[in-house]
């Protein structure tokens, strides 16, 4: 097939695009490199730096290169950032992405495959959490997501749009061998924060609450490698091309991992010692985040593979070590 990723030159977007050459397909990377690394971009993907806004320049690349599926990633995701600039998130990502969605509908697309995020549910009463569960979002970027799924929603009865919307929790790792990974600036995921002492770029690493109803009193995320997240996207794809109506799946690995557990294994994986240091919680931080992924298991066969929390550092420890500066060396 022949596919449109949009933010294809960011981290979950590039190692995407990897994956979709894997399985045979031929990609357009569409990106502003705003936050993206051209150099993520693999050499068998046709990049072009555009903007999602400018509906001309996206008209011509989806009739031009006879588009026939858009992967969606390009957006705004800083938590912080979205609370104190809300309008720069609603134009990069709600704005951008009815642009996207009219020049689809424009030009006869009609299946997409959306990134959204676990930020769509804010505190969970429970979990697991399931996607059935209340989307209560408390942050700017999980709102503006979640007024995208709804968007999704209103353009397929109104137009007849499939699409897949897959509600992320958190990413990590990067491809085995190194040539892509994470490199955000600034940087704001736990793991890169922890390699980057490991590394000496950074004096410590700060636990954020102590004191949560946990094991060891610090917060438990659910880790997913990143190339489980890309396989999610090609099931995803594969589901919408072969007739399958439009979905909403949560990706996670149904295991809980603490602050203390992902440093400690750092530490063993790296077999660097660090310094660590307690802090306050920081406000909105909840105990404890692990999805339910048992409806995209069932309905769309996808297994996480390589989500054990052991291999996930492994594979971001080696692109750390060997891009210490990130694409920029």
């Amino acid at each position: 097939m022949k596919i449109l990723v949009t933010g294809g030159a960011g981290y979950i977007g590039s190692h995407t695009v990897h994956q979709l050459i894997e399985d045979g397909h031929d990609v357009v990377v569409y990106d502003n490199l705003s936050k993206g690394h051209r150099a993520a971009v693999s050499d068998q993907a046709l990049f072009i730096q555009g903007d999602l806004r400018d509906g001309t320049l996206l008209a011509e690349v989806l009739q031009s290169h006879h588009i026939e599926a858009v992967v969606h990633f390009a957006a705004d995701s800083l938590v912080g950032e979205s609370m104190t600039q809300p309008s720069k998130y609603y134009h990069n990502n709600v704005v951008a992405t009815l642009s996207l969605l009219d020049t689809m509908r424009e030009c006869k697309v009609d299946k997409i495959v959306f990134s959204s995020t676990a930020a769509v549910y804010g505190q969970p009463e429970e979990c697991p959490i399931r996607e059935d569960m209340p989307t209560r979002p408390t942050n700017v970027y999980g709102r503006t997501k979640l007024v995208i799924e709804g968007m999704l929603a209103d353009f397929s009865m109104a137009y007849g749009l499939k699409y897949v919307s897959l509600r992320y929790f958190n990413a990590a790792g990067a491809l085995v061998g190194g040539q892509i990974g994470e490199d955000h600036a600034p940087e704001s995921h736990l793991l890169p924060l922890i390699l980057q002492t490991a590394l000496g770029q950074r004096s410590d690493i700060r636990i954020y609450g102590t004191d949560y109803d946990t094991e060891d009193g610090t917060c438990i995320r659910d880790y997913i490698h990143v190339i489980d997240l890309a396989d999610a996207h090609v099931k995803a794809l594969g589901h919408l091309t072969t007739g399958g109506q439009s979905r909403v799946y949560n990706l996670g690995s149904e295991n809980g991992f603490s602050v203390r557990q992902v440093i400690e294994e750092t530490k063993n994986v790296t077999g660097v010692d660090f310094a660590v240091v307690e802090d306050g919680r920081r406000a909105g931080d909840p105990g404890v985040l692990i999805a339910s992924s048992a409806k995209i298991r069932s309905e769309l066969g996808w297994i996480p593979r390589q989500s054990d929390l052991r291999g996930i550092i492994a594979s971001a420890w080696q692109w750390h070590k060997s891009h210490p500066n990130g694409y920029d060396k």
